[in-house]
């Protein structure tokens, strides 16, 4: 494959590797977790050329961040380096109908200063509105992330889980490289009015759960196999008795087509998604996490699978016919404000 098959220009001239990598899995909220391993994997993807590294200040209160000062200290310039900042705590702490969310400009000076601090570096490629601070104005918060590009601290700017007015009202104060959201053939809310949003504006989409949330994990084919009552996945409606026979359907038709291609079921739902972006004119990066290097390999070659218009349809039929909302607070992503 060209080496420009393996780069996409997303909004802002920010270009990145086509397929990225979510380091939220290399986090304690999945389990344990071997640092070692981890940045075995980290650098693993760098030497495949995913050199889209995302994380998030709040995954493991830091860690995550503190794990990738570990890659940048070698490897710095080969990174094209994502965080977020917004969610103040971790959401499972909060008591009900609270919203952990800061978007205040103060707020927003902190954590890029601690982002710094724990990365060890200077400058984030692509820093992101985790999510939306309803009490605070958009033009607030994005036009203080944009004083952050004019000092130099950061230099493309991302929104995750806006609406299509949000987007609009932050492109007015400052060009926007991408907004993330949730995206795969489980979840595709965001074609209504975000993705079409950001491809007439000229903004990129990063979709993070391009996967699905353990649905192409091979560890759930019914409820019996989500782990216990304090598995996240109890609280995902698309889980739920009833609608997890349906959206399990989903596998089945994936899997199908992988059989078909021979390819791996992971790499028909990502060739899908880049198909499905390409035809609503987007650019899009997935940004799926793993623990094993095997997996970066595996997704990598996704971007080799080009599924026929027959095997879409098929797709698109099944996941069309997805049961239940992707959270069980939808005012928490996009799909619950538009």
């Amino acid at each position: 494959m060209a080496t420009a098959d393996r780069t996409r220009k997303l909004g802002d001239d920010l270009t990145v590797s086509a397929i990225g990598f979510g380091a939220g899995a290399l986090t304690s909220a999945y389990g344990d977790v071997d640092d070692a391993e981890s940045l075995a994997t980290l650098n693993r993807c760098l030497d495949l050329d995913v050199t889209f590294i995302d994380t998030a200040d709040v995954y493991a209160g830091g860690s995550s961040e503190r794990l990738i000062a570990k890659l940048l200290a070698d490897r710095r310039n080969e990174v094209t380096l994502a965080t977020k900042f917004g969610i103040a705590s971790n959401p499972a702490d909060s008591a009900p109908g609270e919203r952990p969310v800061r978007g205040d400009a103060a707020y927003v000076r902190q954590c890029i200063d601690e982002s710094l601090a724990r990365l060890q570096t200077d400058v984030v490629d692509l820093y992101y509105m985790h999510r939306r601070d309803l009490t605070v104005s958009i033009e607030e918060t994005v036009g203080a992330m944009a004083e952050l590009v004019r000092a130099g601290k950061v230099r493309h700017l991302g929104l995750c889980e806006v609406t299509a007015d949000e987007l609009r009202a932050a492109v007015a104060v400052h060009p926007i490289a991408a907004v993330q959201s949730e995206w795969s053939i489980w979840s595709r809310d965001v074609e209504l009015q975000v993705v079409p949003t950001a491809a007439e504006l000229g903004v990129g989409f990063v979709p993070y759960s391009p996967l699905g949330r353990g649905f192409l994990t091979g560890t759930i084919r019914s409820a019996a196999d989500l782990s216990s009552p304090s598995d996240f996945r109890h609280t995902m409606p698309r889980f739920a008795d009833g609608a997890l026979e349906a959206n399990l359907a989903v596998v089945d038709v994936v899997s199908s087509v992988a059989q078909e291609q021979h390819a791996t079921p992971a790499q028909v739902a990502l060739a899908w998604l880049r198909h499905r972006a390409e035809a609503l004119g987007v650019a899009a990066v997935p940004i799926p996490g793993t623990r094993r290097a095997a997996r970066v390999e595996e997704n990598l070659g996704s971007l080799s699978v080009t599924v026929t218009p027959g095997q879409l349809t098929a797709l698109d039929a099944a996941g069309a016919a997805v049961a239940g909302n992707r959270t069980d607070d939808l005012t928490w992503v996009s799909a619950g404000r538009e």
